[in-house]
């Protein structure tokens, strides 16, 4: 074309000649095609419906040009082509600059109609005729001024804007749907079927060059039975030939056409989540992004791009059914299919977690399912798993869930597909297990990686196994051969966990049991005796010790029950341990030692080859060189054992702790005024109460120890110290170490001892502390001891003889004489008004008192003493009915003693305690007192005893099939009773 058919426009001018260089045959086709793409995609990323026609009438174009066999008319249409393109690429959102370009393209489409109509047809390409004449009508009819009549827009830079609503709805108090939400881009008529009068989804295009839906076109082609007779339903011309054309371009314009209208949409019901306060309006919005979420998953990834997440989580606040359910079933869709991620981690970084999980307590079925619907899709995801699993009671709310739910099994599928989700967290598997569900940690533990079967046996070592005892069981009986097999075939690391784990398992009684049935005993055995493991950082012996201690200590075990290698016998074992405990063991290892040893002492045949280990190791020496151990736990044990040792070899351990450094004082540590008594406190004071009594050289180690004994007395009394876990049984040793220097009295030392701390008083005193009956017994036991000396002390007044000596010496001084005859007539005066002042015992027939002669009648300890007689406790019983008998010695007043004990309603006392107990020796302490009281008493006591049937009774019955002392004593009874 000549250079004065140009268009130019303002600076810029084209050549129709300028492009013929560029085409010069029609293999050059492609290149062609190449650039008409680039037209298209230019037309479509200006966002303007004028420019995307443009761009459908070239797609056009590229049709007629892949038929084209004129070099010379594909030269011309190569120049309006070339144009196009360079005036797309100009294109500017300025207003000024859009006009121009408008007015050159809409030049160019007509010059294009014109080369296309130059176009001649023959009779063999009669349909490549219509279809060409069809495009040159369309584009002769072309102008934008026309498109901006049939689609009633106006030209804009941005028709998609969102600021634009957003502003305009200032002006606005609510954005409507007739404003913002039902925005739709003009339709355009070429968008339409002809035949379904649709928008197509899959256009194709036949020889006439009309473009149809595929579906409708395929169909109208059936409807002919002969081919021939098939006409186009647009032209009415007949179709030589079915093929169909897929029509790419408008099929993307018509994509580009939807995805503008639905970012329009989104933008719009972002605009109104943000702006909008009425429910109507929040939950229209809603709806319409769940709609757009299902059209196109693309949807999914702008609406989260433009922001609509934080809306959400407003909207979740609120306390409304709908909207809450609206916005989980949102948030649901938005996490759907995102293999990235990206939606997950919006919610993570904007929505709390703990919000959706409360949902799950609602009463209301729907918000339940939506929130469990929106956690199936988060917690597909790693991160969720972790941060699902941190929310405190999450996991143990999904688990009330899953074993709640009986009638809602829409329910409790979501949850276990929740649950399973998050077992991809080691972290929650442990939160599940300590929650009381078991099942993933075991599956885990049996099915899993050796990775994965360490990491699930270290929870085991950390997790408590609740309080069902069916539950613990199986969990037990599931994992421990799994965990021996780790012990004797893993790596070092492996065996760590393994006896972490057995140890925290066996520290609950209930198991004990089921782990001996497993074999694990024998294997501990072999462990801590036999097997040597070098370079392993674990003390391999000390932990195995530890699991066999607490399962013996668990008490539900036997000696049969402990099944160990042939090689290693019972005494094997026992005699290895004795032999290990000493100092140069080290301390875990010796505190398991000794508290197996200390459970083995409870079966006869143990305790006999411990006693029997003992005695010929000296093991003796050994235990109580660990009392000054630092290791408190240590000391605390051998204490323990030192005083299950105590009735075989108490004064061979007295002798060795007496000889050792620091000891026994050591063991009766200050006794702070704000501490209440700990447990090595309460088993050291208990092991010197237990040791021998009539040991004399501890007691004399001890002698000066009285005053802080009874100091701490005071204080676990008055402090309420003896309220708390170890008070009583403190208080228990400190009263027993009193009464062991009771059984010394022989010894000057501890005579001055007793009387200067008034030990009758203070053991009248503790005989009233019902909190305990061992602190009775052991009072009962002292006032014994101290009445039983009664006898000695108590003698009758005697009249002091002056000293002649002293005042001989004085005579030679004449001052002193008349002092001397006054000291002398002081000495030998015999008023009886004086020796009246001077009070007898009745019983000891001398001059008694509680601190001096311990005697019990004047310490009125005999009416509590008989009170002791009512007690449940057969040993308080007795010790009380001992003390009683010391009124009863052949060297007191028998008639008194008696008359006193009858006063005090002794007979009454006694009588019960023959109907409440049928221990003998108590029986026949009993028999003693009353034959006694019988002997002595009146005819009121003889009748009281007569009158009672049972004793009678129980007299015969004994008669008849007693044996020994007890017959003969009732014998006597019943003789005094006829």
């Amino acid at each position: 074309m000549n250079q004065e058919n140009d268009m130019s426009s303002g600076s810029t001018s084209y050549e129709w000649s300028s492009s013929v260089s560029n085409i010069s045959t029609a293999s050059d086709v492609k290149s062609l095609l190449v650039v008409i793409s680039e037209i298209i995609k230019l037309s479509t990323v200006t966002q303007n419906d004028n420019f995307i026609a443009v761009g459908c009438y070239f797609y056009r174009v590229s049709l007629v040009i892949m038929e084209l066999k004129s070099s010379e008319i594909l030269l011309s249409l190569s120049d309006c082509i070339h144009i196009a393109k360079d005036l797309f690429t100009s294109i500017t959102i300025q207003d000024s600059e859009l006009k121009n370009i408008m007015k050159q393209l809409e030049k160019v489409i007509k010059h294009m109609g014109e080369v296309l109509n130059s176009i001649k047809s023959s009779s063999s390409e009669e349909h490549f005729h219509h279809a060409v004449q069809s495009l040159v009508n369309d584009v002769n009819d072309f102008s934008f001024e026309s498109l901006e009549t049939i689609h009633h827009v106006h030209i804009e830079n941005d028709l998609y804007a969102i600021d634009d609503v957003e502003s305009s709805a200032d002006d606005e108090p609510e954005p409507g749907p007739t404003n913002v939400m039902n925005y739709i881009e003009p339709l355009y008529e070429s968008f339409f079927c002809p035949l379904t009068k649709k928008i197509m989804n899959d256009p194709v295009t036949i020889e006439t060059g009309v473009t149809y839906e595929r579906i409708a076109i395929t169909e109208w082609f059936e409807k002919f039975g002969d081919p021939a007779d098939i006409i186009c339903p647009k032209t009415g011309v007949k179709i030589n030939s079915r093929m169909l054309n897929r029509n790419i371009a408008l099929l993307e314009t018509i994509k580009q056409w939807e995805v503008r209208n639905e970012q329009a949409n989104i933008k719009a019901a972002k605009a109104v989540l943000s702006l909008a306060s009425s429910k109507i309006r929040l939950l229209e919005a809603i709806h319409n992004l769940q709609a757009l979420c299902r059209m196109r998953e693309y949807n999914v990834v702008e609406i989260r791009g433009v922001g609509v997440i934080p809306l959400l989580v407003e909207i979740l606040k609120q306390d409304d059914k709908d909207l809450i359910v609206g916005t989980l079933e949102l948030l649901t869709q938005l996490t759907e299919n995102d293999d990235e991620g990206e939606g997950k981690k919006m919610i993570a970084t904007t929505v709390d977690i703990s919000r959706i999980i409360q949902n799950l307590t609602s009463k209301d079925e729907q918000i339940k399912h939506s929130a469990l619907l929106l956690l199936v899709e988060l917690s597909k995801s790693s991160y969720f798993c972790d941060l699902i699993g941190s929310v405190t009671g999450a996991v143990l709310m999904l688990i009330t869930l899953k074993y709640r739910q009986t009638v809602d099994a829409f329910a409790t599928d979501k949850v276990n597909e929740i649950l399973k989700n998050l077992e991809r967290s080691p972290n929650n598997i442990k939160i599940m297990a300590e929650n009381g569900h078991w099942q993933p940690l075991l599956h885990h533990f049996l099915e899993g990686n050796e990775e994965m079967k360490m990491e699930m046996g270290s929870y085991l070592g950390e997790i408590f196994l609740g309080h069902d005892d069916e539950i613990k069981a199986y969990v037990v009986a599931t994992v421990s051969p799994g965990l021996v097999q780790m012990v004797f075939n893993g790596n070092s690391l492996a065996r760590n966990v393994a006896f972490k784990a057995l140890k925290q398992i066996s520290s609950h009684p209930e198991n004990a049991k089921i782990l001996v049935t497993s074999g694990i005993a024998g294997n501990m055995f072999d462990e801590m005796l036999q097997r040597t493991v070098y370079a392993e950082p674990m003390n391999s012996k000390a932990e195995a010790a530890a699991i066999l201690a607490n399962i013996l200590e668990s008490g539900s075990v036997q000696l049969t029950d402990l099944q160990t290698d042939h090689k290693m016998s019972l005494e094997y074992i026992i005699y290895t341990m004795i032999k290990r405990v000493r100092n140069t063991t080290p301390d875990d290892l010796n505190i398991n030692f000794v508290r197996i040893l200390l459970c083995l002492m409870k079966f006869p045949k143990a305790q006999d080859i411990i006693v029997s280990a003992v005695h010929e190791g000296d093991a003796c020496t050994h235990l109580v060189e660990l009392l000054n151990n630092p290791n408190e736990q240590l000391q605390v044990v051998s204490i323990v054992f030192s005083t299950a040792l105590s009735p075989f070899f108490g004064n061979i351990l007295a002798d060795r702790l007496c000889r050792t450094r620091g000891q026994p004082h050591a063991l009766l540590t200050e006794l702070t005024e704000a501490t209440a008594p700990t447990e090595k406190q309460v088993v050291s004071v208990n092991f010197l109460a237990k040791l021998p009594h009539e040991n004399l050289s501890l007691n004399l180690a001890l002698l000066n120890t009285v005053p802080l004994i009874l100091k701490k007395l005071d204080h676990v009394q008055r402090s309420g110290a003896r309220m708390t876990k170890y008070g009583s049984v403190y208080l228990e040793g400190l009263v027993g170490i009193l009464v062991r220097f009771t059984s010394t009295l022989h010894d000057h030392q501890f005579m001055i001892l007793a009387k200067t701390f008034n030990f009758t008083a203070v053991f009248t005193d503790l005989l009233m502390n019902t909190c305990s009956d061992e602190i009775q017994k052991l009072s009962a036991n002292g006032l014994e001891n101290l009445s039983s000396k009664t006898v000695t002390l108590s003698r009758p007044p005697q009249i002091k003889k002056p000293n002649i000596n002293k005042f001989k010496r004085l005579n030679k001084f004449k001052t002193f004489k008349k002092l001397k005859e006054l000291y002398l007539q002081k000495c030998f005066k015999t008023d009886s008004s004086n020796l009246e002042t001077v009070p007898l015992c009745p019983v000891h027939k001398g001059i008694c008192s509680s601190q001096e002669t311990f005697c019990l009648v004047e310490a009125k300890a005999v009416e509590k003493l008989l009170t002791c007689f009512d007690h449940n406790n057969v040993q308080v019983v007795e010790a009380a009915l001992s003390a009683i008998c010391t009124l009863l010695d052949e060297h007191v007043d028998l008639d008194t003693s008696v008359g006193i004990l009858i006063q005090e309603k002794a007979i009454k006392h006694l009588l019960n305690v023959i109907k409440a107990h049928k221990n003998e020796s108590l029986r026949e302490k009993a028999f003693l007192v009353l034959e006694k009281l019988l002997k002595a008493g009146d005819e009121n006591s003889t009748s009281e005893i007569s009158q009672d049937r049972f004793l009678r009774a129980t007299l015969i019955n004994i008669l008849h099939y007693g044996n020994g002392d007890i017959r003969l004593m009732a014998e006597k009874i019943l003789r005094h009773l006829t």
